[in-house]
């Protein structure tokens, strides 16, 4: 009859309608958490903590003539491994050449030292907003991407670069800076202050990483400061 015929013609909609609401559900499911409380240093750690605390709402880390800091320093967000995530946050750096990092789907070694992807933050240049293997054992250069480019790593190593035609550029000290990394897969990008800065799709044998800590870098060398803070987190 043709009611039946248009039962049947309704039935896809019917599922297409279904099938999207339950993808909404899913992805209203993931969102963005903050995992820095603004006032104390809860469920973050440091092998060294005397580097570490909170000031201007904001995780800080400081190095003095008095108190130097002689090895890369970090604390490590204690809620679990990250593997596909987005992140954002706000950063201001000053001294030593606004040397530090968002280090993420890496380990801690024994030594406090931290090894795998970082999001590098620098006061200009290619490693601002450029991504690095920190404690790198790779046959190129630990910047595995520049600020300003794209690119792709294959299983053998080569590396394939091209211009995303924009840069970075950090503010000066009083201005907060906005970091964005998202990393799926072997897929990574960093924004700063709205500026898609780098792209990274890294198919390196025995080099890729796809999970790990999350953390925060204190570099070694002359005194410094360096903020992070409105830390919030998305899981993939």
């Amino acid at each position: 009859s043709s009611l039946t015929i248009s039962m049947k013609s309704r039935t896809p909609l019917l599922l297409v309608a279904l099938a999207t609401v339950l993808v909404a559900g899913s992805l209203s499911a993931a969102e963005f958490e903050s995992i820095f409380d603004g006032k104390t240093l809860k469920g973050w750690k440091s092998p060294v903590m005397k580097y570490w605390s909170v000031q201007d709402g904001a995780i800080t880390a400081e190095s003095t003539p008095e108190n130097p800091c002689k090895s890369n320093q970090f604390i490590v967000w204690q809620g679990g491994d990250v593997a596909d995530f987005e992140l954002k946050l706000k950063f201001r750096v000053k001294g030593n050449g606004c040397n530090s990092g968002v280090q993420f789907r890496s380990i801690i070694k024994p030594n406090g030292l931290a090894q795998g992807y970082q999001a590098d933050i620098y006061q200009s240049g290619p490693y601002l907003g450029g991504v690095c293997d920190e404690m790198h054992s790779r046959k190129g250069k630990e910047l595995l991407t520049a600020n300003g480019q794209k690119t792709v790593i294959d299983a053998s190593g080569k590396r394939t670069a091209t211009s995303l035609k924009a840069k970075a550029t950090m503010k000066p000290w009083s201005e907060w800076n906005d970091y964005h990394i998202v990393a799926k897969g072997q897929h990574i990008v960093l924004t700063i202050n709205g500026v898609k800065c780098s792209e990274l799709i890294d198919r390196e044998e025995g080099h890729f990483d796809l999970k790990g800590i999350l953390g925060l870098q204190l570099r070694s060398g002359k005194p410094m400061k360096v903020q992070f803070k409105e830390i919030i987190l998305k899981q993939l």
